[in-house]
């Protein structure tokens, strides 16, 4: 998620920090693969194995998402980011900075109302991206004669929007845990 905001925001070395991203998500399934791998070798599990995978993918989903979109700016000669694609890349990486505590607080002993909020909080950005999505995409009708250009930013946008969508998927699981182990 950083990467990207890093892309967005400087417009400069497009391929090579798409080529990172790319990198990173490629890591990133290659650690879901280990955890699923480690999940069937494992007879006790900290907690139930359905959350394990779900929170897993999850995860995975969210690097798909952001390489998707990154990788479509570049596939698609994008001229420059627009100010719609830079504010929802700000509200993704603060979902992400939540996930990460989220995560985070599920090592060890869970403090269940911590962890809740965070929950609550990557809600609410969830939300936030979904009007600014809603208003990006209604920006791009109302603005755009250019088929192609609407065509392009739609599928950035929607992109980027579900990787945030993800984070809330994480929120949810995260929810459970907290709620069945504390």
């Amino acid at each position: 998620a950083q990467q990207l905001r890093d892309m967005v925001d400087t417009w400069e070395n497009v391929k090579e920090r798409v080529e990172v991203i790319t990198k990173l998500e490629h890591e990133g399934d290659a650690i879901t693969h280990q955890i699923i791998a480690e999940l069937h070798r494992t007879f006790v599990t900290p907690f139930d194995r359905e959350d394990i995978v779900l929170l897993a993918e999850s995860l995975d989903d969210i690097t798909d998402f952001i390489n998707s979109a990154a990788d479509a700016m570049l596939l698609y000669k994008v001229e420059r980011p627009t100010n719609k694609v830079k504010e929802l890349t700000d509200i993704l990486i603060q979902a992400v900075v939540e996930v990460e505590k989220g995560v985070s607080e599920i090592r060890g002993s869970i403090d269940r109302n911590k962890l809740l909020k965070l929950c609550v909080e990557i809600n609410r950005l969830e939300n936030v991206g979904d009007s600014v999505h809603r208003s990006a995409l209604a920006e791009l009708f109302i603005n755009s004669i250019d088929f192609a250009y609407l065509i392009k930013w739609r599928e950035i946008y929607d992109d980027i929007e579900t990787a945030i969508d993800r984070c809330e998927d994480v929120a949810n699981t995260l929810e459970g845990i907290a709620l069945k182990y504390t």
